[in-house]
């Protein structure tokens, strides 16, 4: 089960609302316009979005600056259609414009090699690029908010909770749930 929220700040506190992303949006540069619409002036938003037990995203727009986006399982969010909004090749470290190495590939099955997983690394299926286990992105999008590097990626089932609870909107954000 997925969840994705909203939370725009303004002068009185948070304001939340609910989203659903898969209608509204299928890149990041839609979602960064979507938590602008949000946003009263050129206020913090923040797009919380999780898949029950397996995945948590962070997504910090601050006016027209470039989205700041924070992961906790790469690999979980490969396998999701709101994972693959978050998981940029920036944010996984590789040029926009890199081709696979088509010598690489096993097309046949028939070439020699090992064929354990890698158990660090996850293939994002027909993509033939690899992504890691754990979290990516930028573990301080929140660190003037009150929830240090160390506190997010300590985070765990209930971490949109803890996130709101942090930042004294988790009535807003139950609103929305």
């Amino acid at each position: 089960m997925y969840f994705a929220a909203l939370l725009a700040r303004t002068e009185d506190g948070w304001e939340a609302s609910d989203t659903e992303l898969l209608d509204n949006v299928e890149t990041l540069s839609d979602l960064a316009d979507l938590a602008r619409e949000a946003a009263a002036e050129d206020d913090t938003v923040l797009v919380l979005i999780e898949q029950e037990d397996a995945w948590f995203g962070v997504v910090r727009i601050d006016g027209e600056e470039d989205p700041r986006i924070y992961v906790s399982d790469a690999a979980a969010a490969a396998r999701s259609s709101y994972g693959e909004i978050l998981l940029t090749d920036e944010l996984l470290g590789r040029e926009p414009d890199d081709d696979p190495d088509l010598d690489a590939l096993d097309l046949d099955g028939t070439e020699d090699g090992d064929d354990e997983e890698d158990d660090d690394t996850v293939e994002v299926a027909g993509s033939g690029e690899a992504v890691p286990h754990g979290p990516v992105g930028d573990p301080q999008v929140l660190d003037d908010l009150g929830i240090g590097e160390k506190e997010l990626k300590a985070l765990s089932e209930d971490a949109l909770t803890e996130i709101a609870e942090a930042l004294g909107a988790s009535e807003v954000l139950e609103t929305v749930r």
